[in-house]
């Protein structure tokens, strides 16, 4: 018997809740925490430690990008996954050896929306729940479309946004809705942008609105993939064991994307397919060097434009077979040195 959308979100708050419950459990026993951001394009890194065999063994807790960075830099977490950017901004963190959000390019959950094209806006709206990607459009705002318009944040609401902006910036699974909404009867104009009915955007207006992919803004400017978000650690907590969970708990998740597809079109009322086709093809999750140089091209605008105070070099974990404790400090200015 299929259960009604009510009873299927009352079940899963109810799993959360007792999963909570289990965590703080678990956290008298496992002393490390992690904190977990909860859209569809993290649940491949953490389905091991969710449904797999790493269940139960660390405490989790689930939140949006921002506030992850805000529980490791305050301490109240020993892993999160962060916006890339933070990890110029927190001091003495580690990263856990390619494991990344990025996406190589075109990524479809990270939108700017324009209610006119994009050389013309002066006012954008930036989803708070974002960093990575707040840096990332002013990143192109300045070096790809040459204008200078005015940020504030603002709640993910795509009407009340533009109702104060010419723009808003939409991360996330909102923005893969609008994505897959708006695709069959959106059309591209010359510069490659999708153009689509104000009415699918949700907009209780006629006329049209201009939909930028944001990674592929930043492939066409630089040639490289974006990192969104890495698994960052304090560095007391990085064992080889941690690093080697963080990596099974992947190729778990790897090996069940359609079930993650699957229980995701159920919750959120879309096709698996085209949920599928997200976490196979706009998503990846490793840190090769490709990705590397592309988050070393990112902290460069980044720290021209002054959104870091400079680049740091990027501390690594070895990977789980190296020696215990081991650290390689990755130059993010030169990629391929090591010091």
């Amino acid at each position: 018997m299929k259960c009604p959308s009510g009873s299927l979100r009352s079940l899963r708050r109810a799993a959360f809740a007792i999963l909570r419950l289990l965590s703080r459990q678990i956290a008298l026993v496992n002393p490390v925490r992690i904190s977990i951001v909860e859209y569809l394009n993290t649940a491949p890194l953490v389905r091991g430690f969710t449904h797999g065999p790493l269940r139960g063994k660390y405490a989790l807790s689930f939140t949006v990008p921002s506030q992850c960075a805000e529980a490791l830099r305050s301490g109240t977490v020993d892993v999160a996954i962060i916006p890339a950017i933070e990890c110029q901004r927190i001091p003495d963190l580690v990263v856990l050896p390619n494991l990344s959000i990025a996406s190589k390019k075109s990524v479809r959950s990270l939108l700017l929306v324009s209610k006119k094209p994009i050389q013309e806006v002066t006012r954008v709206a930036l989803d708070r729940s974002s960093r990575s990607t707040q840096a990332l459009t002013r990143i192109l705002c300045e070096k790809l479309w040459h204008i200078q318009p005015e940020f504030f944040e603002a709640a993910p609401d795509l009407p009340a946004m533009l109702q104060q902006a010419d723009a808003a910036l939409l991360i996330g699974d909102p923005a893969l809705r609008l994505a897959i909404a708006c695709a069959h009867a959106a059309r591209r104009d010359a510069s490659g942008d999708l153009i689509s009915p104000a009415s699918l955007a949700g907009l209780n207006q006629s006329g049209s609105v201009y939909i930028c992919d944001m990674v592929e803004k930043w492939r066409a400017m630089t040639n490289l993939p974006a990192v969104l978000a890495v698994w960052a650690a304090r560095r007391a907590a990085v064992t080889p064991e941690l690093v080697r969970d963080f990596q099974d708990s992947l190729a778990f998740g790897l090996e069940h994307v359609d079930a993650i597809a699957a229980e995701a079109a159920e919750e959120m009322k879309l096709p698996v397919g085209d949920l599928r086709r997200y976490l196979l093809e706009n998503i990846d999750y490793h840190l090769d060097e490709e990705n590397m140089r592309g988050l070393t091209r990112y902290y460069d605008f980044a720290s021209e434009l002054g959104l870091i105070p400079k680049v740091n070099a990027i501390a690594l974990a070895a990977a789980a077979n190296g020696p215990a404790n081991c650290l390689e400090f990755v130059s993010a200015s030169r990629p391929g040195l090591r010091s």
